[in-house]
């Protein structure tokens, strides 16, 4: 291994130079192509290389690329906040514009507390979540998530904020069935309001589709309605995180349109910028901003680089071209393309229990075959699959799956640009990836190819 002084994921672990990226693909200075089959991070939702927006960078870079938000505003962030608030879904919302996903779900946690203080309810400031989730890494909007190995080094740091199990059909922690268990995974919260008390609880905060903690985990009709009548009949605000789903990625622009549920706060990171740009935001409604704006009319939250011109004009342009190549419709149909593909495998590879998920944001939860039991945690069999797919050159996201230290699944997300050409391509080299680690390991399987 040559020395570096670069501090990476694995600290032991060689990685390949990255040359270059033109739109699914990714190229690294050796000429090996990589099949980008999971957008980096869920990220890189229009694909690389786009030259409307590295247009739009350079012009914006060459007038201003910063300005401190407490000195000015500028032209890209006003109207990047009037556009979020014409695509939110219902409703006005106020935008305050952050660097990553942590820091706005963070920020939403913050501005759900102060809601109450500046209406008097000074001793709402629990925030509820879910076990199997994942709200980011600082220690804030990691006390919100419910993700176990990522919470396992800094619990006495942490918040108890994870309080009901998720929406997880497939491993149904009550060992019912849809529809007959009647949303009891929804009916938790009011569970869970009444032994804390709702004067305690500021909000609830939920991925619409769990992402990082649960590959793909897809709540069944009714659950998020449920959960808005739970939060209404206690007075608790609902915080949405669309940092995963948001803007087109589950074929919607936004993941909590498939309930028809208007959220209180929307956060919004990854397809924001599209990986052109760290940017995020937190998305409040009017009825959130109102008693602030009467009461003390600061938001107390924010950071050096929130808001910077660059950033902003740069999301501006990646919405635009979303909505102007119609990437929600394209990822919904592409998806559903992509998703019966997949499901072709579950016949051939029996460890593969579960495919899950909306348009382009696709999980595969492994199993062990003929038997639905949680893959242990030293077989580090997703490091598996990513390893042998990233060798072939294919690129897939690890997730978490089972009880969130146990258990093994991926993500199949490509960047929403994707071709049905391409998609046949990430499938190929997904079986073929498959087929490697049947060879290799003893986790059953037949002896047809085909």
């Amino acid at each position: 291994m040559e020395r570096t002084y670069l501090i990476k994921p694995h600290l032991r672990r060689d990685y390949p130079f990255v040359s270059y990226g033109r739109g699914v693909y990714l190229y690294d200075v050796a000429g090996k192509r990589y099949l980008d089959g999971c957008s980096g991070a869920v990220t890189a939702n229009i694909g690389h290389g786009v030259e409307e927006i590295i247009h739009v960078m350079n012009e914006q870079a060459k007038k201003v690329a910063f300005v401190y938000r407490s000195q000015f505003t500028s032209e890209p962030a006003e109207k990047l906040a009037d556009k979020l608030s014409q695509l939110a879904p219902g409703g006005e919302y106020g935008t305050f514009l952050v660097n990553s996903g942590s820091e706005a779900t963070e920020t939403a946690m913050k501005i759900a507390i102060q809601y109450w203080q500046e209406k008097g309810k000074m001793g709402k400031n629990k925030i509820l979540s879910r076990w199997l989730s994942y709200h980011g890494i600082t220690i804030g909007a990691l006390s919100m998530s419910g993700h176990p190995t990522r919470r396992a080094r800094f619990v006495p740091l942490l918040e108890d904020f994870p309080s009901i199990c998720a929406p997880y059909c497939y491993r149904c922690p009550y060992h019912s069935t849809y529809p007959s268990c009647q949303l009891q995974c929804a009916r938790e919260l009011e569970q869970a309001i009444e032994r804390i008390g709702a004067e305690h609880i500021a909000a609830f905060i939920a991925e619409p589709i769990i992402g990082a903690a649960g590959a793909a985990i897809t709540p069944p009709d009714g659950y998020y309605e449920k959960i808005r009548d739970i939060c209404n009949k206690y007075d608790i605000l609902l915080i949405v995180d669309e940092v995963m789903t948001g803007l087109g990625r589950t074929g919607k622009m936004f993941a909590i349109e498939h309930w028809n549920v208007q959220p209180d706060l929307i956060t919004l990171g990854k397809g924001l910028g599209a990986g052109y740009t760290p940017i995020a935001a937190t998305l409040a409604s009017k009825q959130v901003l109102e008693p602030i704006f009467e009461g003390s009319g600061v938001i107390m939250s924010g950071h050096t680089l929130s808001a910077n011109p660059l950033s902003a004009a740069t999301a501006l342009a990646v919405l635009s071209y979303v909505e102007t190549h119609r990437l929600p419709e394209k990822a919904a149909e592409t998806g559903r393309y992509l998703f019966t593909q997949l499901t072709s495998f579950k016949k051939r590879f029996p460890w593969i229990g579960d495919i899950r998920g909306k348009g382009l944001l696709i999980g595969i939860e492994f199993a062990v075959p003929n038997a639905k039991g949680m893959l242990p945690s030293p077989l580090s069999f997703t490091e598996l699959v990513v390893t042998k797919a990233q060798h072939l050159g294919l690129l897939v996201y690890p997730a978490a799956a089972g009880n969130g230290r146990d258990g093994a699944a991926i993500i199949i997300a490509p960047p929403l640009t994707i071709t049905k050409e391409e998609v046949d391509e990430l499938i190929t080299l997904l079986k073929q990836t498959f087929l490697q680690l049947e060879r290799e390991l003893p986790i059953g399987g037949d002896d047809d190819d085909e």
